[in-house]
């Protein structure tokens, strides 16, 4: 049995956006490649106040600071249902994970540890309650989903295929995994919420007879 298997007090959960051809971004492309809408908006937001610990490496903190704190000084670049999601991620509690960056982090609510990330993650799960929710951050992901610690693996797929400017491609080297799914949505009649239960495969399953 998995360790996602396990009773533990705190979920984890990998959270990601694609295009349908499986990439987190495109070069030139707007972000959520120009087709986040209200309803997509607003459910971002109404996640953003569930109790929920988002985790995060040490680039998509940068990243994700920035534009929070773009959010608040410049209204006027961002709608206002963008402005109030990426406003609200000031709020949330952060975990983040960086052997270079430097306490104290700019960005309010903001927990930095150093060392292995997945051991850290390992003893979350035990210690804390709630959700524990990637934030972006590929590699750490790819390596919590590795060490079999994701309880529900959660996609928002936008309909675009990027195959000449898509960059950042999210399942390179992932293991095999199986999905059971749990959950889906439709945003805005576009984009597609799926979730599942991820089982990581040692070897790829006998063929039904």
């Amino acid at each position: 049995m998995s360790e996602a298997n396990e009773k533990s007090g705190a979920e984890l959960m990998v959270d990601l956006i694609i295009s349908l051809d499986g990439y987190a971004s495109g070069e030139g492309w707007p972000g959520w490649w120009g087709l986040e809408g209200p309803e997509y908006l607003a459910w971002l937001e109404e996640e953003g106040k569930k109790d929920f610990t988002t985790l995060m490496g040490a680039n998509t903190y940068r990243v994700m600071a920035g534009l929070s704190q773009q959010a608040v000084d410049d209204s006027a670049a961002f709608s206002e249902d963008e402005g109030a999601s990426l406003g609200g991620l000031a709020d949330m509690r952060k975990v983040v994970f960086s052997s270079t960056l430097q306490e104290p982090l700019a960005w309010p609510h903001c927990e930095l540890i150093r060392g292995d990330a997945v051991e850290a993650v390992r003893g979350m799960k035990r210690t804390r309650t709630g959700t524990l929710s990637t934030l972006g951050s590929l590699s750490l992901s790819r390596s919590l989903l590795k060490a079999g610690l994701v309880d529900r693996f959660r996609l928002v797929i936008f309909p675009v295929i990027t195959g000449r400017t898509g960059s950042e491609r999210i399942y390179d080297g992932y293991p095999d995994v199986a999905l059971e799914l749990v959950n889906s949505r439709t945003f805005d009649g576009r984009a597609q919420l799926l979730e599942y239960i991820p089982t990581v495969l040692e070897d790829p399953p006998p063929a039904r007879k």
